[in-house]
């Protein structure tokens, strides 16, 4: 059995592609921590799962935890110093270990929006000579019970600088069940970019309505300018390059003519059809409630 490294294993999606592998019968899987230690145990749910330290940011952690992999799942943290140095420095490792394939997870877009960093880090990847695979995904639904959970539990509100703007969407769970596929059975998919979404746009006033039926309590979307929604964020302490990175993600949209394309790539590679929005708000009822105490 191949033995396969995720990055970022304790973050929403590592935890995914954890949980997918496991399902699918994977074999050897290491989870690639900076924190063996506390790593224990938020992966104690994952029997079998050996947690090895991996930092993008101590280069003397890369070699030791890539000795042995066949497969890669590659995830940066945001806001990483020097990520396109970094990333580089990962993908040298990982081709000196003999690393067969590396799946990279991207974000939808990124082969054409030279603003983000994903599209630097692509190229790196692909100059690379390592066999990849590109997941692209949409916007997260679990942003509603991450960072978007606050105003939606203290509030019951959704408040976001997006305007009428269609978002195309994805759950988590659906990422991770194509990332195992493709870390399990990497042939035919190098040199592949899968662009992951759920078959239906919504605006933040649609969610906001399915929010409301499912979880049972009235939720306003508002919609501020953008100076408005900094300003208020700064007020409730967020970080100034998280408010940022905000606006960016959802202000920016408003000035699309029409939201990125669905595709059926969930479908085609998992067998089953994207879960929809009112599926990822009714089986996250219970952390999207204010009773709720995220782990």
């Amino acid at each position: 059995m191949p033995r396969i490294l995720v990055t970022a294993a304790t973050g929403n999606v590592g935890v995914e592609v954890l949980r997918s592998l496991l399902v699918a019968g994977a074999g050897e899987v290491w989870a690639g921590v900076r924190d063996v230690a506390a790593a224990q145990a938020q992966l104690r749910e994952f029997p079998g799962v050996r947690p090895v330290r991996f930092d993008f940011a101590q280069d003397d952690t890369l070699a030791p935890a890539l000795q042995g992999v066949d497969s890669l799942f590659l995830l940066l943290p945001p806001g990483l110093p020097d990520a396109e140095a970094r990333f580089g420095r990962v993908a040298a490792a990982a081709r000196a270990a003999g690393v067969r394939h590396v799946v990279y997870m991207s974000v939808q877009g990124a082969e054409s929006n030279r603003f983000i960093p994903h599209h630097k880090l692509e190229k790196v990847l692909a100059a690379s000579g390592l066999p990849y695979t590109f997941l692209r995904p949409a916007y997260f639904m679990q942003n509603f019970n991450t960072t978007l959970r606050p105003d939606l539990v203290e509030r019951n509100l959704v408040y976001l600088p997006a305007g009428e703007a269609r978002f195309t969407l994805i759950d988590v769970r659906d990422i991770g069940r194509v990332a195992a596929q493709v870390l399990l059975h990497p042939e035919g998919h190098a040199g592949q970019a899968y662009a992951l979404t759920a078959a239906t746009p919504l605006t933040f006033a649609e969610m906001a309505q399915q929010l409301s039926q499912c979880l049972g309590r009235p939720i306003r979307y508002v919609s501020p300018g953008p100076l408005r929604f900094f300003l208020t964020k700064k007020r409730q302490g967020l970080p100034t390059s998280f408010v940022l990175v905000m606006l960016m993600l959802h202000y920016l949209p408003r000035f699309q003519r029409q939201p990125p394309p669905t595709t059926d790539w969930v479908q085609r590679l998992t067998g089953h059809q994207p879960l929809t929005f009112a599926e990822y708000v009714r089986d996250y009822r219970a952390a999207l409630s204010p009773l709720h105490v995220p782990a």
